[in-house]
């Protein structure tokens, strides 16, 4: 739980504040972006919420931070109403699961809701609220983890739900070695219809990300929307394996229409698939010239 006495002192007076236990991961940046920003190297309060909306968003965002280092003066009497909107609806049968791990560096996990079985796009926090909504939402038939670092309580929700997991192999570990669906090569794999995972090496040796329904691509730290430089990008000051592999993986995703970018890290977009082509191109030009 966050420490009043770490408050930072660039939060401004009032009932929500972060403490300096804070890694700076900007989730709570653009959960609320009305409430939190950055000040300094770490988050902080600039703006308390004015009315219910922005209350409802500062408290979402308090219980996604993965290092529980949002607070409030005051215990706030709408915190089970809040832990029961979780997973957050973005699209359609798209949600938002919240509750990021400081494992994953407060990296975003999906899940796609399903009549055939629900998908669990990388790990959040086992957290009980967000495991009861699951449960009642029909239960996790895969995980899907788009890569190594982003793998967080994966052995929890695969004991609770008994999901079948799926990583490729350039990405086990020691705590992913017994994952029961072991991806191999540099070959699409066809999951279901409407599920595709395509291998985009480059930010790891085996990214993988998945198209759903040739409309929502999960990327994890593949691609995301940047707010800095008003465009798509991928992480050059994080591409662990090789940005020339990982340009190469970007431009064989212009072969595949989507509207949809959502990410592990950074920001989500949403554009129809012509734009999302074109914004595509100007991230390739730009990983070209920063080669």
């Amino acid at each position: 739980m966050a420490n009043l006495q770490q408050r930072r002192s660039q939060n401004i007076d009032g009932d929500f504040y972060v403490d300096r236990s804070c890694i700076n991961c900007d989730t709570c940046r653009w959960m609320a972006p009305n409430i939190y920003r950055q000040e300094g190297s770490k988050s902080a309060v600039y703006h308390q919420p004015s009315n219910s909306e922005e209350r409802i968003q500062a408290l979402e965002a308090l219980l996604a931070c993965p290092t529980a280092s949002i607070g409030t003066v005051e215990k706030p009497q709408e915190i089970k109403l809040v832990q029961s909107r979780f997973p957050l609806l973005i699209a359609e049968n798209i949600y938002h699961c919240g509750y990021h791990s400081e494992s994953s560096f407060g990296a975003a996990s999906y899940l796609i809701q399903r009549p055939e079985g629900n998908i669990l796009v990388d790990s959040p926090r086992f957290a009980p609220p967000l495991v009861k909504q699951i449960e009642q939402m029909g239960g996790i038939k895969y995980m899907y983890l788009t890569h190594r670092d982003d793998v967080a309580d994966h052995r929890k929700f695969n004991a609770h739900f008994g999901c079948d997991r799926i990583l490729h192999q350039d990405e086990i570990s020691q705590n992913t070695k017994d994952v029961e669906i072991v991806l191999t090569g540099t070959e699409n794999y066809q999951l279901a219809d409407d599920l595709l995972i395509i291998t985009v090496p480059g930010h790891t040796e085996g990214h993988t990300v998945l198209l759903y329904d040739n409309k929502f691509l999960f990327t994890g730290d593949h691609l995301a929307w940047s707010d800095n430089y008003h465009q798509l990008i991928a992480f050059r000051r994080a591409c662990w394996y090789s940005w020339t592999e990982l340009t190469k993986s970007m431009a064989k995703l212009t072969n595949y229409n989507f509207e949809w970018v959502l990410p592990g890290h950074g920001r989500r977009h949403h554009a129809d698939a012509q734009k999302m082509q074109q914004e595509l191109a100007k991230c390739l030009e730009w990983m070209q010239k920063a080669a």
